[in-house]
């Protein structure tokens, strides 16, 4: 007799009532769909967005799956800018009482071409790494308002398969050295985000908090990030070739956003998740399928990685590490 293993479902995530969520990038893919099922499952969600005009049409989108009582909300997010991560932070601390139950670390950009951030870092490293570090750091004592009063507040970042071939050169972090690559950068961004989740959650259990950090990743899954990075290219050639590429790809091997959104909604909400742990599709080596708790990247695991990526973090961003 072969048993069947049950499968986790957005239908598997309990009531949300009373939480607080603040997801970055939640004008549109998984961001977006995952801040329309959490807004259903009763939670308040705060959309970070970067352009007000797609923010909107986000919160418009969200509000029809909630109750006249349970509006969502934009907050004002470039984290490609550090002044509007600041300001951001102190806005929603603001607006919640200084209280969040839920961090959805979901915004990125993927294999740009050369370029730097309002503070002068490489786009990918500075967009997906530092500017998530910075926010979360600046919002831990809202996310440890929340475990004082019983609850578990959970961090989620969300890294990527590309992972696993990334490098992450702590002495040139923004290429000012070594030669560019979109895809090398990417890597070692994605990467830099996993070594983050996993070294957050080891400082806050050796200072005794109980929020959770976790990573998770979407598999390949359909969003608009393949034809950004397409876009985002100014030679014809190129672009036409990958906006090419990520069309077969995605009808050969992608899934969904309903589905890539799963492993960070489990991250999120599910029983049981522990702190420093992996979400990912359990099918077809990890590019679809149903979320499960994998381990982290061997090199993600390393304390000295940790450590050293922890501290070159505070040191680009002048902003002071929680916990400390």
């Amino acid at each position: 007799m072969v048993t069947q293993t049950v499968k986790w479902t957005e239908a598997d995530i309990p009531d949300q009532s009373g939480r607080t969520v603040l997801i970055t990038g939640a004008n549109s893919g998984l961001g977006l769909r995952s801040a329309g099922v959490l807004a259903a499952k009763g939670a308040r969600v705060l959309l970070a967005c970067r352009s007000p005009e797609r923010g909107e049409a986000a919160l418009e989108e969200v509000a029809a799956r909630t109750g006249q009582g349970n509006r969502p909300e934009l907050i004002r997010l470039d984290l490609a800018d550090l002044t509007s991560v600041r300001e951001a932070a102190s806005t929603v601390r603001g607006r919640t009482g200084d209280r969040l139950d839920i961090l959805l670390n979901n915004a990125g950009v993927m294999a740009t071409p050369r370029g730097t951030t309002a503070d002068g870092f490489e786009t990918q490293f500075g967009t997906n790494h530092l500017g998530h570090a910075a926010l979360t750091w600046l919002l831990m004592p809202a996310l440890r308002r929340a475990a004082a009063e019983g609850q578990e507040p959970r961090v989620v970042t969300l890294s990527s398969l590309a992972a696993a071939s990334g490098q992450i050169d702590l002495a040139d972090p923004n290429f000012e050295r070594r030669r560019y690559n979109p895809a090398t950068a990417y890597g070692q961004a994605k990467l830099a985000n996993q070594v983050f989740a996993v070294e957050l959650d080891r400082r806050l259990r050796a200072a005794g908090d109980t929020v959770l950090s976790v990573a998770a990743h979407p598999g390949y899954t359909i969003t608009n990030l393949g034809s950004s990075m397409a876009g985002s290219h100014g030679n014809t050639v190129v672009r036409t070739a990958l906006a090419a590429g990520a069309k077969i790809g995605e009808l050969v091997l992608a899934q969904n956003v309903r589905m890539g959104t799963l492993p960070q909604l489990h991250a999120a909400t599910a029983s049981g998740v522990t702190g420093g742990c992996y979400v990912a599709p359990d099918g077809l080596r990890g590019l679809r399928g149903h979320p499960e708790v994998i381990r982290p990247l061997g090199r993600a695991l390393k304390p000295e990685t940790g450590s050293g990526l922890w501290e070159l973090t505070a040191r680009l961003t002048e902003v002071t590490p929680d916990p400390e």
